[in-house]
């Protein structure tokens, strides 16, 4: 099968997506909606920066993300980067005719026989305008109903249109799909919830952490707690005003803690923060971290935080849980469906810093209880999340929409 995929061709789960299609023996052709350099995997990569995308900040790292931007820049899009994407909620709508129409060439220059785009906003979105004669699957991302989808009457009735369009329907959470049913998706048409990075391969985790000479948590205070918060800056839903307030809170109690937060280094935000805070000496904003480091620092973390008022099942979540790092997270229904609080995690009110730091101090004085969310999420990521087992049903899933 030749598949044709819409989708942030920097994102290491793009990356990871093709590569599973890739194990299932598929053909892929990568059309990106930002800026990036053609991936070895895919047989083409088009680049269609619908929505100003080539405007926007990258939370992916590598070519093309923040990290290859000079510091003048990248503080630029930090100070505005609430403002950006509020623009590009009213403003995106109307780039999607014109690069619509290029889909449309591809498609025909390719000949896919589906064409799936990752995301609603702007990518299915971009699917939807255009006249396909193709399969369309759609997946739904944890903030794109509960938050994008529902900023304005003009994202509103496109999200609609989207779902209307859509052939199949994926998801990371079972809330999505529902919730996708209500937004107009049809009742008759094919359903899957799997991890939106394609599923947890712990045979890659432990060898390519085990393997790697610059080990990140090398440069962090040895014999104290660390706590990890791995989302990155993401206006509009993951709350880093709520963790960073938070912290002072900790320390009252737990002088010795350290808090580590990739992806933050350069970040002005992240930066007035600690300096308001006055909470330096207890916090290390790191760079973006690869996919090999970041699995080594969970590794050796005790608590990973991400607290926030969108989210479907994020990836980092399912990672931490793969090596053993307790989840703290925002009391989300689509978090529940992986966690049990006092059990395998703690979820909090995520707008309440007060609430955040008292579920951190506890699950620290509890070791018993992490200990056992340790062997509980390793099996869940085992029963639920493995890449062998989502690859088989991602396969049965396209083979519904093409026989």
């Amino acid at each position: 099968m030749h598949i044709l995929l819409i989708a942030d061709g920097r994102s290491p789960i793009t990356q990871r997506w093709i590569l599973g299609l890739l194990h299932l023996q598929h053909r892929v052709t990568l059309v990106s909606t930002y800026p990036c350099p053609p991936l070895p995997e895919a047989e083409a990569t088009f680049i269609l920066p619908a929505a100003f995308a080539a405007l926007g900040g990258s939370q992916a790292g590598g070519a093309g993300g923040r990290q290859s931007r000079d510091g003048f820049s990248r503080q630029v899009v930090g100070r505005g980067r609430s403002l950006l994407q509020s623009a590009r909620y009213w403003l995106g709508p109307i780039t999607l005719p014109y690069y619509a129409r290029q889909l449309e060439k591809i498609v025909a220059s390719v000949q896919p026989d589906l064409v799936h785009a990752l995301r609603i906003p702007f990518e299915g979105m971009l699917a939807s305008t255009a006249r396909l004669s193709v399969p369309l699957a759609i997946t739904i991302w944890g903030n794109d109903l509960t938050l994008h989808g529902s900023k304005n009457p003009w994202m509103r009735h496109l999200t609609v249109r989207a779902l209307k369009r859509a052939n199949g329907l994926m998801a990371d959470t079972q809330r999505d799909l529902r919730l996708g049913r209500l937004w107009g998706f049809a009742a008759d048409r094919p359903l899957l919830a799997v991890p939106g990075g394609g599923g947890i391969d712990l045979t890659e985790m432990h060898r390519l952490r085990t393997e790697i000479t610059d080990c990140i948590s090398g440069s962090l205070p040895a014999g104290v707690p660390l706590v990890v918060n791995p989302r990155g800056l993401r206006p509009g839903y993951v709350r880093n005003d709520v963790f960073f307030q938070a912290i002072p809170l900790v320390l009252q109690h737990r002088s010795d803690v350290c808090f580590a937060c990739p992806s933050m280094a350069g970040q002005p935000e992240a930066q007035n923060w600690v300096q308001q805070l006055k909470i330096g000496p207890a916090v290390r904003l790191l760079p973006y971290l690869p996919q090999p480091q970041l699995w080594d620092l969970f590794h050796c973390a005790d608590i990973s935080v991400s607290v926030s008022t969108h989210d479907g099942t994020p990836n980092t979540l399912l990672e931490a849980m793969a090596c053993g790092c307790f989840p703290v997270a925002g009391d989300l229904e689509s978090l529940r469906e992986w966690i049990t609080p006092g059990v395998n995690g703690l979820l909090v009110e995520p707008t309440k810093p007060p609430a955040l730091a008292e579920a951190v101090l506890e699950a620290l004085e509890k070791p018993e209880m992490r200990l056992k969310a340790r062997e509980i999420n390793l099996a869940l990521i085992r029963e639920r999340a493995e890449v062998n087992l989502v690859r088989s049903q991602m396969e049965v899933f396209y083979r519904r929409l093409v026989p």
